[in-house]
């Protein structure tokens, strides 16, 4: 029997005229022949298909153009009669002699050597009787193969097309074994569809981007709606509709102030508006304290002066500013970080601090510093602002098993839209011992395929030898520069990648300033991975810190030893 590639073709309906044929040739041929369906080749624009294209070693080759049906020829015109009716097509001979041309010209283009070996090009009618003496102009009977021969004695159907190949087959040479399997290493070239990881990551974070951009619509729902607040948890595209609302009304004339708490977000948003193009900027992107700064109030010491005296100040010197100056629209993002006083020192830079727009987009499950749950705003400008509960709800940038892994921390019921993705992994180790083991992990990660670029090791506790000598060393401009452009490896704490992400994540848990944060450190580590997770830590301790039922969080996630840790 003859070797068949594909081994198993797919005949879809309407082909059952080529299943048939190949199992007959299969029966007929010898081992050393081959049959290959369904052969695409393009060359010099001209584009075919060959139905079958035969390799018999010791012989030659053979292309086949099959017809189901009951075909004949009336006045030089070819029909077919099948289930669709009868109904004219293109002269089989021509399409086999043009697709087996196509075909030559391809390979001789390809290679130094011309094709010499014989090459047939027959027409195979498996359900039509052909008289043995109708041989029209230009087309021997022996190259027509008809219903007779195909369904007859197997040897005799070998034998009828050895002989179209050898009597009519163009070249002078018998087909050598090592030059057919030359042919076969060209016309079929395997391609591995085993992805890595990292390029399984690829798809994941498209399809994320794409469910992302559909939260779009609770802008369009809102539209009218003064006084917001958007509430969702990690990767529900809070900051995406932040920056699109600001988007919106920038366009719209008005200006916009955008504003956060952590540096390191600012900087992304600013990145983010540098994108805009041919439109107006926000007024102001970036830090609350940074923009308290740019207005003069003097920069000071000690987080009580942050977080109480430079507010006051701003509020101040917004009162005062001219009105061109002030805002039409204020939207914070991570707005839970926002203290009431620093929303007052906002209010006092709208235009109008009763009117104004207000959009707030916040995780109160990410409240950290426990400053703002959510309650009226403006009571010391004498009207409290109540802002419009919107949810956003679903999980559209962490995968379903990255979701699980945070879930059980979480008071809500989040659900991924984002597909299964990868297995969040575990590495169970001392918490002295785990910034070491971190270490490992990301050497692991590089030697499966993942790109330094797409990769952040975050901290819960001291930072990272890396993180002190990028921050320490040089300025905090400079080391979220890094960052941002992608240089390598990020190293950080959780704190302070709060509304960011990167396509890895590797959460090294080497302890907790403070017990009664822990649970939320762990939910912003453990959602700030886009595709694969990786844990590493003292599964007792995580335990002692937030309790059984929320470390169950880490239930999920698969035992895993870093090979260079083996």
């Amino acid at each position: 029997m003859a070797r068949s590639i594909p081994e198993d073709p797919a005949f879809t309906d309407g082909h059952e005229a080529e299943k048939y044929v190949w199992e007959q040739l299969l029966a007929a041929l010898p081992d050393s022949a081959t049959v290959l369906h369904s052969v695409p080749v393009r060359h010099c624009g001209a584009e075919a298909e060959l139905d079958f294209l035969v390799l018999w070693p010791g012989v030659g080759l053979a292309a086949l153009e099959v017809k189901g049906g009951q075909v004949g020829v009336e006045g030089g015109r070819w029909y077919q009669s099948d289930r669709k009716g009868k109904h004219p097509i293109q002269s089989p001979a021509t399409q086999v002699q043009s697709a087996g041309h196509t075909f030559l010209d391809w390979w001789n283009a390809q290679n130094s050597h011309r094709l010499s070996s014989r090459f047939a090009h027959v027409v195979v009618l498996p359900y039509t009787r052909v008289p043995a003496d109708w041989e029209p102009a230009g087309l021997p009977r022996c190259l027509v193969l008809d219903q007779g021969q195909v369904e007859g004695d197997p040897a005799a159907l070998a034998g009828d097309l050895r002989r179209a190949i050898e009597s009519e087959g163009a070249g002078h040479t018998s087909l050598a074994e090592e030059y057919a399997e030359r042919i076969l290493a060209r016309v079929v070239q395997d391609l591995s569809g085993d992805a890595t990881d990292a390029d399984a990551a690829l798809e994941i974070e498209h399809v994320q981007d794409s469910l992302t951009e559909r939260q779009r619509i609770l802008l369009s729902a809102t539209r009218d709606l003064k006084r917001v607040r958007f509430v969702g948890g990690a990767g529900s595209g809070k900051t995406y509709l932040a920056l699109a609302r600001a988007q919106e009304l920038a366009k719209s004339g008005l200006r916009v102030g955008i504003f956060c708490y952590n540096i390191g977000l600012g900087g992304y948003l600013k990145e983010r508006v540098g994108q805009w193009k041919r439109q107006q900027p926000p007024a102001y992107v970036g830090g609350f304290h940074d923009f308290a700064l740019s207005l003069g109030v003097p920069a000071g010491d000690g987080q009580e002066y942050y977080d109480v005296e430079m507010p006051r100040q701003l509020r101040e010197i917004g009162e005062s500013l001219p009105a061109e100056q002030k805002f039409d629209a204020v939207i914070v993002d991570e707005a839970q970080d926002f203290a009431p006083s620093w929303w007052e020192a906002l209010l006092a830079c709208l235009k109008d601090p009763a009117e104004g727009r207000i959009f707030a987009f916040m995780d109160t499950q990410q409240d950290v510093y426990q400053r703002w749950d959510g309650e009226p705003l403006g009571a010391s400008f004498g009207r409290e602002l109540e802002l419009v509960k919107i949810h956003v709800d679903g999980n559209m940038r962490n995968t379903r098993r990255i979701v699980d892994t945070f879930k059980p921390l979480i008071d809500a019921d989040v659900t991924s839209q984002a597909g299964q993705g990868l297995p969040v992994r575990f590495v169970q180790c001392a918490s002295e011992d785990a910034v070491d083991r971190a270490d490992d992990v990301i050497e692991a990660l590089f030697e499966d395929g993942w790109d330094s670029r797409q990769m952040a090791l975050l901290t819960t506790r001291h930072r990272h030898p890396v993180h002190f000598e990028h921050h320490d060393g040089g300025t905090i401009t400079e080391y979220w520069d890094d960052f941002r452009e992608g240089t390598g490896v990020f190293y950080g704490h959780v704190l302070g990648f709060k509304g960011l992400e990167r396509s890895v994540v590797v959460l090294c848990i080497n302890g907790f300033r403070d017990d009664g944060r822990a649970a939320e450190k762990l939910y912003v580590g453990l959602s700030r991975a886009r595709s694969l997770l990786i844990v590493v830590g003292d599964r007792q301790m995580i335990e002692d810190a937030v309790g059984p039922q929320k470390a169950a969080a880490l239930d999920a996630a698969r035992a895993w030893t870093p090979a260079s840790t083996a």
